[in-house]
Parts: C-alpha cells; sequence; structure tokens
C-alpha cells in the first residue's frame, strides 16, 4: 500500500487536471455538461467543443507533459545532477530551427502542409541528438561532459542560425515566436496521433529503467562492478530520452522547466527510487503541463498566451531555488 501511495494521489491530481482543462475555456461546460457529452447525450456544441477542440488539445498537453517529466528524471539520473532537465544536450534548439526553417516555406493547407512544422522540428531534433552524439563520442565511450559541451555548443549554434532566419522571414516572426515559446499549437487528433508511437517506444524504455539509473548513482565504475554494462545503459537512455524530448518539442513546441521542476517535486515527496521515480513523473509531468495551459487559457482571457511563459514564470524561481539547494548541499 505504501508504495501505490504515491500513484493514486499523483494520479489523482492528473484526473482533477484534466477535468479543469475541458471544462474551462471561453465557454464553460459545468461536470453534468460534461458526463452528459461523454456518454454520448451532449448537445452539438458541447459535442463538438469537448471532442474537437478541448480533448484533443488537453490529449497533445498531457502527452508533451509526459515526455518532458520522464525525460527530465532519466537526465537527472543519468548526469546525477539535479539541475538537469531535457533541453541540456540541444535538442530544443535543433528542434526549432527545424520549424523556423519549415515556416519560411509556403505550405499548402494540406495534411502534409499542416504536418511540415512538427515533422522538420523532430527530424532537426533527432539530426541534433546525432550531431552531438558523434562529437562527445570518444571510442566506445560518450563522457558526459563532452555530451554537454557539445550540447551547449550545438544550442549556441542553432539559436543564432534561428534568430537569423526570424530575422529575415519577417511575416513568419510572430508565427516563429509563438510556437518557440511553447504550446499546442496542432489542432485535432492529428498531431495526438503522430507523436504516440514516438513516447510508447522513448517512454516505455525510461519506465523501466529505474534500476539501471539507480545503480548510475553509485558512479560509473562501481556501476560496472554491480554487473550494469554502463556504456549501453547511458546509450539506450540518452536515446529515449532524446527521441522523448524530440517528439514534444516537434509538436509543442518549447516548454522550458518542467522536465526540472516535476522530477524534482517527485523525488523530494516520494523519494529518490528511481523505479518509482521516473513513472510517478512522467504522470506528474503531463498533470503540471495541464494545469501551466490552464492559467496560460483563463490568465488574460479571452486571449491566450504561450504555455512557456507560465511555465518559465514559475519555473525561473525554483531553478534559482534549486541551485542554490545543490550549491549548499552537493549534487546526489
Amino acid at each position: 500500500m505504501q508504495n501505490i501511495k504515491p500513484f493514486l494521489l499523483v494520479l489523482l491530481s492528473l484526473a482533477l487536471a484534466l477535468i479543469l482543462s475541458v471544462a474551462i475555456g471561453s465557454v464553460f461546460l459545468s461536470p453534468a455538461q460534461l458526463w452528459e457529452t461523454l456518454i454520448g447525450h451532449g448537445t452539438q456544441v458541447s459535442n463538438a467543443i469537448l471532442w474537437d477542440i478541448r480533448l484533443p488539445r488537453t490529449v497533445l498537453i498531457a502527452l508533451t507533459g509526459m515526455a518532458l517529466g520522464g525525460s527530465g528524471a532519466a537526465y537527472q539520473g543519468l548526469f546525477r545532477n539535479p539541475l538537469a532537465d531535457p533541453y541540456l544536450i540541444g535538442v530544443a534548439s535543433g528542434a526549432g530551427l527545424g520549424a523556423v526553417i519549415a515556416m519560411s516555406i509556403q505550405w499548402p493547407y494540406s495534411f502534409w502542409g499542416l504536418m511540415a512544422i512538427p515533422m522538420a522540428a523532430f527530424a532537426a531534433g533527432l539530426l541534433t541528438i546525432f550531431i552531438v552524439y558523434s562529437l562527445a563520442r570518444v571510442g566506445k565511450i560518450i563522457p558526459t561532459t563532452n555530451l554537454i559541451l557539445a550540447g551547449v555548443a550545438f544550442s549556441s549554434f542553432a539559436t543564432s542560425l534561428t534568430s537569423f532566419l526570424m530575422l529575415r522571414s519577417t511575416n513568419e516572426l510572430r508565427r516563429a515566436l509563438g510556437w518557440l515559446l511553447g504550446g499546442a499549437s496542432q489542432s485535432g487528433w492529428t498531431a495526438v496521433l503522430a507523436i504516440t508511437p514516438y513516447l510508447i517506444i522513448g517512454l516505455g524504455i525510461l519506465a523501466f529503467s529505474g534500476q539501471a539509473l539507480n545503480l548510475l548513482q553509485f558512479g560509473d565504475e562501481q556501476a560496472q562492478q554491480l554487473g550494469l554494462n554502463v556504456t549501453r545503459s547511458k546509450t539506450i537512455l540518452l536515446v529515449a530520452a532524446s527521441l522523448a524530448t524530440a517528439a514534444a518539442v516537434a509538436f509543442s513546441g518549447i516548454i522550458g522547466f518542467i522536465g526540472l521542476i516535476v522530477p524534482h517535486v517527485m523525488r523530494l515527496w516520494f523519494g529518490a527510487d528511481y523505479r518509482r521515480l521516473v513513472p510517478l513523473s512522467i504522470i506528474g509531468g503531463a498533470a503540471a503541463l495541464i494545469l501551466s495551459d490552464v492559467v496560460a487559457r483563463v490568465v488574460i482571457a479571452p486571449q491566450e498566451i504561450p504555455v512557456g511563459i507560465v511555465t518559465a514564470l514559475v519555473g525561473a524561481p525554483f531553478f534559482l531555488w534549486v541551485l542554490r539547494r545543490a550549491k549548499n548541499q552537493g549534487y546526489w
């Protein structure tokens, strides 16, 4: 029962967040209206609002939060650093560059035209992973320091190119800024169906890698002596976490701090055992990002602000607190 209680609490918070997300908007849907619509007895208006607008957006935001929360926990365990997050090795900057390149092209209003931006962002994110890993690799080993330095360097390069393209493409500047600030820019179920396979693979691997992450906390040499193939485990974890991150960025833009805050909070509340921490961070990431999206929709209603602004306003002070805590106590 003690092991189940944390999951029940986090699942309850996710359920409440889901209800708020589908109920709150320009047209409020009461619990009774939501229930009637879910069982097929809703009005034409409530059906359109729930099934065509709010539910696909909510599911996409939830999947994005799951990807960021799970990959954030994996990165923090992998690098043994509480300040690590899903964007540490430049995946977000590379995906952002791919998205801005796609925005500079006049795509036809068709399925492939609508999917061009997330597809370009995802491809650029994966290419970033390949480039950074190649630069950091020393023989068959990928030293953590090399990986971080390569990620920072490539991130700066990609950000500079992105800024240059945005200055050159003034007509797409507002759209690019909106995407880079994060949010569910894709409407309908198409984006949900497109992102799901990548998250099943990436998060599925991470959810069952808790024992490997626990062993890595003792250091590479000790983990190797305990029977863990360190190089293979690190490679699998890095690829899985980066795959989930690239998919999230491709369809929802750059949303910071969820991958930093959620694993840290889950660790403080429920302990540092990664067999529980990673699944809890996946669920908690979904709940946290959904609640952030609700705030983004209502804070200056009827206008909507990018959800990345909300997460940054909350996450930046939290980051400073974590930085101070890590400085005083050392990394775990």
